[in-house]
């Protein structure tokens, strides 16, 4: 079955303090019920995007690292869900579950086929 990226934007002023426990166990229920359909594989929050690094070669070959998302916005990727599902109906069924009004806006992508990801292993580490 295809896997789909489903990935919540936040703001950069998000504010963590401002999710409830009432929130919070919306999103741990609506994880039970994705790992209880078999659909989700992994999830997480990722840490504010003042805390990330942007890494970017140059032209000259030397590499260059900022502080902060890898573009510049007014909002950052807060988590994500990869889900394993009959296709993209099924992904954004499972994205309108979202309940937190902070995750108004969730991107829902396909991962390339799993036969075109295996077609080139990774070589064995020696």
């Amino acid at each position: 079955m295809p896997q789909y990226l489903v990935a919540n934007y936040l703001p950069d002023d998000f504010d963590p303090s401002t999710v409830s426990e009432a929130m919070m166990e919306e999103i741990h229920a609506l994880n039970r019920e994705m790992i209880a359909a078999g659909v989700r594989k992994f999830a997480c929050g990722i840490s504010p995007a003042g805390k990330a690094k942007t890494v970017r070669k140059q032209p000259d070959g030397t590499v260059l690292v900022t502080d902060g998302p890898y573009t510049e916005t007014k909002e950052h990727i807060g988590g994500f869900w990869i889900l394993e599902t009959a296709g993209m109906d099924e992904a954004l069924a499972w994205r309108a579950r979202v309940p937190s009004p902070a995750m108004r806006r969730v991107r829902c992508a396909s991962f390339f086929s799993t036969r075109l990801r295996n077609k080139h292993p990774a070589k064995a580490s020696k």
